[in-house]
């Protein structure tokens, strides 16, 4: 009987094909790669034409061995290895290591592990693309020579342990560039006019957009005072009503980067997070008596690409459930055009079969699982269903020479948003406000007039989402790369996680400002940019790999040299605390780590001894009488509040305290915050129900929580 050897790179998505393919097969995982360049050494022969030395990964050994018994069994070896760059160069060194005929057409391909594709699949064998692996080698030695020249250099004259990525030092950038913006941001003061009115029994609001003609541009107090002063008894009369539909289509199925960033948004997962748990959905899963299937379709994309097969499943799956009205216009389905430069290899990240809605499988799904394959499975339908319409109302309202505007937007039809809606990194309004029936030419009536004070604001730090928004908008890495790239740079000290925001670090600021000035392409933006543009054009086969090594490494070397020249050491000062080691009496210093600062024994490596930073937040434990509440982290770098005097006493709240005591057992209240509900005042303490909405105040000053009442953590 004919035998053939499939290898692909998880257990798990060997264990699904396998189940597909019948006893002809044998489907091997080779665990990923089985080569990659020396740890221990550079690897790169820079001058004999960037020759690459590659050795079996250490403990690869059996394995292989394994594998190559199986293919001396075998007829013939296909190599189904995950479908990207990556992929390829792992393709490329099982091939050389079977020591495979060149013209051999041993690649396959699964974009989606569902019986149908990876019979027609494995049908279809190619050849290896030598420009992918070429453009996946390129990526390597540079990420080589930048990591293997540079980092040492960071070594001798900072401390050990450092890295400089060639991408991540981009992205370090960014965070110092925009922390550096909201430290010399200067607030600036502007007021605006709301008038509250009526007509009849409604109430509505309209805000001052004109005076004289003229945008409305009031900075100072006794501008407000002086239009208040002068409308205040003025009639107010309805100038223009207009009304007009307003159409929002659907957003396109997730590629990574925005799978990524919704799942940030929407789960609070971490792009780490998000991917392993996509890969295990596009895997398999063990769905009963129909075994393991991969419900998604493959997760590193690009591309919004559909195929008609799967847009005649939407279409069927929204006409049977929601009605042929809720499909898109035309009734044949969206096509979406990729945004940029994009590989287009695969197609969105959609689920493989719609008819598996995220109720029929939720039994089978862990809940991390349920919830990322409920978004990815919602996001792809909406996509293919009618737009959202809503009415539109715009009501100016004259006033002596002040004009003023109100507007309403009723959801006329819900379209897509009855299943889906995009998530927003900025907080967005309620979407559907409405004015009451008004005329032109009519009277409504001053209810009072609300002057607000504003000051403007400075960019907000980077959360995960908005930073690889930023970097997929600049061409910066690709995004299958954001995830270990986000976790290096906080692991090495660089940057910090606060809230959810990255903030940069002392060394952060420190190997950026020496990377501008002595390797400033390194550090710049728009060239990592282009750097991927020729990563593209080596696997279209428009560039050689090897003259685009050529044309990066020589001045960098140069600058390399130079840079060893001129820097001096460089040492960064620990700030000395009060707080003293109880092993060896040293003062404790301040140090950063993956998850904030902690305190260390500056002895070490003698003294290892090390503790919590005690944040403290000025406030008293109301639960012992004694303790001061103190921030603390969890295991896995979360902040939480507790009592100074633990284990003594056991208060513990996840939440901000405030300085406020609850009316009915006297404990402290603690701020949470709630999509739906708003921020709300919590007691405390387990047995207490008590709840109190948090008033904004409107008046003369800014909208803010009042100043006894804020938090003073």
């Amino acid at each position: 009987m004919t035998k053939t050897l499939v290898v692909v790179e998880s257990p798990a998505k060997a264990k699904t094909i396998g189940k597909y393919l019948g006893r002809k097969y044998t489907v091997k995982a080779s665990m990923g790669h089985v080569r990659d360049l020396p740890k221990s050494q550079f690897g790169v022969d820079v001058e004999k034409d960037f020759a690459v030395k590659y050795i079996t990964i250490r403990g690869k050994g059996e394995l292989l061995k394994e594998l190559k018994a199986l293919a001396k069994k075998s007829d013939e070896v296909l190599i189904a290895t995950d479908p990207d760059r990556e992929g390829e160069a792992i393709a490329w060194h099982l091939k050389e290591f079977f020591q495979l005929p060149e013209e051999k057409k041993c690649r396959v391909e699964f974009n989606e592990v569902t019986k149908k594709k990876i019979l027609e699949a494995i049908k279809q064998p190619r050849q290896i693309d030598h420009n992918r692996v070429d453009a996946q080698q390129t990526r390597r030695v540079l990420d080589r020579i930048v990591g293997y020249k540079l980092s040492p250099l960071l070594w001798r004259k900072i401390k050990k342990g450092l890295s400089a990525g060639r991408v991540q030092s981009v992205v370090v950038r960014l965070i110092c560039d925009r922390e550096n913006e909201i430290t010399n941001f200067t607030p600036e003061e502007y007021w605006t006019l709301t008038a509250e009115l009526n007509k009849g029994k409604s109430s509505f609001e309209a805000l001052l957009i004109k005076i004289n003609g003229e945008k409305a541009d009031l900075k100072k107090e006794d501008e407000v005072n002086a239009i208040v002063q002068k409308i205040n008894r003025q009639p107010f009369v309805v100038e223009s009503v207009k009304k007009k539909e307003q159409k929002k289509n659907p957003a396109p199925p997730f590629i990574t980067s925005t799978l990524q960033q919704d799942a940030s948004r929407k789960l609070n997962y971490t792009a780490k997070k998000t991917m392993l748990i996509a890969q295990h959905l596009y895997e398999g899963i063990e769905l009963g008596k129909e075994g393991s299937v991969g419900l998604i379709t493959y997760m590193r994309t690009d591309s919004t690409r559909i195929s008609e097969e799967a847009k005649d499943e939407a279409r069927q799956y929204i006409e049977t459930v929601f009605g042929e009205k809720y499909l898109a216009e035309g009734g044949k389905g969206r096509n979406y055009v990729s945004k940029g430069r994009t590989q287009n290899a695969h197609e969105c990240i959609r689920p493989t079969s719609v008819f598996r809605d995220p109720a029929t499988v939720k039994g089978f799904l862990k809940p991390d699982q349920y919830k990322l394959y409920k978004l990815i499975w919602e996001r792809f339908v909406a996509s293919q269903m009618a737009a959202l319409v809503n009415e539109v109302t715009t009501a100016e309202i004259k006033v002596d020479d002040c004009l003023f505007r109100a507007t309403g937007s009723v959801v006329i039809f819900p379209g897509y948003t009855k299943i889906y809606v995009e998530g927003s990194d900025e907080k967005v309004k309620k979407e559907e406000s409405t004015l009451p029936e008004l005329v032109e030419n009519e009277k409504v009536k001053l209810k009072k007039l609300l002057p607000k004070q504003h000051f403007t604001q400075p960019p907000s730090r980077f959360t995960e989402a908005t930073l690889i928004k930023t970097l997929e908008e600049k061409g910066i890495g690709r995004p299958s790369t954001y995830a270990p790239i986000l976790d290096t740079i906080v692991s090495r000290g660089y940057v910090f996680r606060e809230k959810k925001q990255y903030a940069p670090t002392e060394l952060g600021f420190l190997v950026v400002d020496l990377l501008k000035k002595y390797f400033p392409e390194i550090i710049d933006v728009e060239f990592t940019a282009n750097m991927e543009d020729k990563l593209d054009a080596i696997e279209e086969g428009q560039d050689d790999w090897k003259e685009v090594l050529g044309r990066f490494f020589e001045p960098f070397n140069e600058k390399l040299k130079i840079a060893d020249r001129e820097i001096g050491q460089i040492e960064i000062a620990d700030e000395v605390t009060e707080e003293i080691c109880e092993k060896c009496g040293r003062n404790m210093v301040i140090k950063q780590g993956r998850f904030g600062k902690f305190l260390a024994c500056p002895g070490f490596p003698d003294c290892r001894n090390t503790k919590p930073l005690l944040e403290k937040t000025g406030l008293q434990c109301t639960k012992c009488g004694e303790g001061a509440i103190i921030t603390r982290r969890s295991k896995k770098g979360k902040k939480f509040y507790g009592c100074s005097n633990y284990p003594k006493c056991d208060f513990i709240s996840w939440d901000e305290p405030v300085n406020k005591l609850c009316p009915l057992c006297k404990q402290l209240l603690v701020l949470k915050n709630s999509q739906k509900e708003g921020p709300k005042y919590v007691c405390s303490a387990e047995n207490c129900k008590y709840t109190e909405k948090v008033e904004q105040k409107h008046g003369k000053k800014t909208e803010t929580v009042p100043e006894e009442d804020r938090v003073l953590v």
